[in-house]
């Protein structure tokens, strides 16, 4: 018996086997659960459904995130084929490298509006669709970053963009809570992943991350995989509108330093 027996999930994000997203959905699978699959359209048939057939997942839908005709479309099928939704994961964030490279003071208007469309509107745009199918005791979650709350280098717009999403967070467990539906997030540590390729500077904060977390240690996707368990699962049922971290007490530390 697993801890989400009987429930649906549609997992949004799945990059490669690399990917947060493909961890959770992983980790949801083992315990019981039907995953579904949506991502960017290049992503699909290389990426994304070789993965899914390897937990035997058959749907696979493309997506573009800044179209709510497409997101609507794959609601409808999500619909057609399941009828209802227990589980949605929304692993989607986005922002030009030019805007990430240089000081955040530099970000171009349409970098900035860019950044937000899909890294944190997508959310909403997300649960506004999926909200007919969601019933009580159903679970939202989103993937956030220590960059929401302090200046990281290099993480720039997307500091801000993780900031709006956690915000939304809080206003979508508002609204969602009196039909017994939890809105969270998770907040994870540096993991390689194809999206912290793209940061400048990300390889030193990796290698040195895991001398001065409390916990001594990275953080691998099966680590967030099990807190996405959790957060989908019964277990959680009083619990919404937070922000997980799972970073080994990196956020608690106010001088990181490798000593002690």
């Amino acid at each position: 018996m697993g801890l989400l027996d009987g429930k649906t999930a549609l997992v949004f994000g799945v990059a490669n086997d690399h990917s947060i997203a493909w961890g959770i959905a992983r980790a949801l699978h083992e315990q019981g659960a039907l995953v579904g699959f949506s991502s960017v359209e290049s992503l699909i048939e290389k990426r994304v459904r070789p993965l899914a057939a390897s937990i035997g997942a058959a749907f696979v839908e493309p997506c573009d995130v800044q179209s709510d005709e497409q997101i609507r479309a794959v609601f409808e099928k999500w619909r057609a084929a399941h009828g209802q939704l227990d589980i949605l994961v929304h692993a989607l964030a986005f922002a030009r490298r030019e805007d990430l490279d240089g000081a955040f003071v530099d970000t171009s208007r349409e970098g900035f509006a860019l950044a937000l469309d899909i890294s944190a509107f997508s959310l909403v745009a997300l649960v506004r669709e999926a909200r007919p199918l969601l019933r009580p005791g159903s679970s939202v979650m989103t993937l956030t970053y220590y960059g929401a709350e302090k200046v990281v280098a290099h993480y720039n717009v997307m500091g801000v963009a993780k900031a709006a999403l956690e915000a939304s967070v809080r206003y979508l467990a508002a609204d969602l809570g009196p039909a017994g539906v939890r809105v969270n997030a998770i907040s994870a540590g540096p993991v390689r992943t194809l999206a912290a390729a793209g940061i400048a500077g990300f390889k030193r904060l990796y290698g040195t991350f895991a001398e001065v977390a409390p916990l001594r240690s990275n953080i691998t996707i099966e680590d967030v995989g099990g807190t996405a368990v959790y957060l989908a699962s019964d277990l959680s049922r009083q619990v919404t509108g937070e922000v997980l971290h799972v970073d080994g007490g990196f956020n608690i530390l106010g001088v990181p330093t490798a000593e002690g």
